[in-house]
């Protein structure tokens, strides 16, 4: 099957590596998109264009010229400051979009590229093994009590997905210790790490667990939540005992190296499936 030439639109983290690296392993042509104020340290041996937010149609002329009929959005990327006094058409079409939640944003994105001719792929067909299997990952194991509480923050989390706020939900002892909204996980986990200790209810009970699944009304071909050794890092900082993922809708990047420091820091990775009832 020939593979169709893939815009990579860059953001922070490991993903959009993986997703370069991946297609020039298949010999898939590839072009790593790079808007100002994201620093890709990794891009130098690829081919790469830098991009303006308010010059989208420069974009999709130069994605057109290389033969991009597929694009894939990787990788954490924060709303830009935007000169409205600049803005050309296509970039015109997606400001409306842009105050609004991150899946609206989204897909408003995704619908300016395939009106360009340019289909949305997810991550997650190009890089599969990144998706977490149900069960434990590493030598540890939740324990009933954090069983529990991962239930809960499954619901909580499902809660924000709804009305399209976030995709975590820190729980411990039954209790919230935080949500994740649109400053991240990495800012939850540091609020957890900060706050968390005056309101578990009993210090020497369950630690708590960190929760991610995507939104309910999400478009899964982007965004979907990810960890990795950096995540387990923050966790164990903020005194968890785990983090659980809803399986198959979740990606692990660098696996290994996510795994290893799980074992290291005595925390659990789940991947959880939820009870239909």
């Amino acid at each position: 099957m020939t593979m169709k030439p893939v815009a990579i639109i860059a953001g922070a983290g490991l993903l959009p590596e993986l997703l370069a690296n991946e297609c020039r392993r298949l010999g898939r042509v590839y072009v790593v998109v790079q808007f100002q104020g994201i620093d890709l340290d990794w891009a130098g041996g690829h081919h790469t264009e830098v991009a303006e937010f308010e010059r989208l149609d420069s974009l999709f002329d130069r994605l057109i010229s290389a033969g991009c009929t597929a694009v894939v959005f990787a990788g954490a990327m924060a709303r830009p400051r935007v000169d409205v006094t600049w803005l050309d058409a296509s970039s015109t079409r997606l400001l409306t979009a842009i105050n609004s939640g991150d899946d609206t944003t989204l897909r408003a994105a995704a619908d300016l590229f395939e009106s360009h001719g340019i289909l949305v792929e997810a991550a997650q067909d190009t890089l599969p093994d990144l998706l977490i299997e149900a069960g434990v990952l590493g030598q540890i194991s939740p324990t009933v009590e954090d069983l529990d509480d991962i239930a809960r923050a499954a619901e909580i989390a499902s809660a924000l997905g709804r009305v399209d706020v976030g995709q975590a939900a820190v729980v411990a002892q039954g209790i919230c210790l935080g949500v994740e909204s649109i400053q991240g996980t990495d800012a939850l986990l540091r609020f957890v790490m900060e706050t968390a200790v005056a309101f578990r209810p009993n210090p020497i009970a369950a630690k708590g667990v960190l929760f991610k699944a995507p939104k309910s009304i999400q478009d899964r071909r982007f965004d979907l939540p990810a960890i990795g050794p950096d995540t387990v890092k923050a966790a164990a900082k903020a005194g968890l005992a785990g983090i659980a993922l809803a399986a198959g809708q979740a990606m692990i990047l660098d696996r290994a190296a996510t795994v290893a420091a799980a074992d290291q820091t005595g925390l659990f990775i789940y991947g959880h499936v939820a009870k239909v009832s």
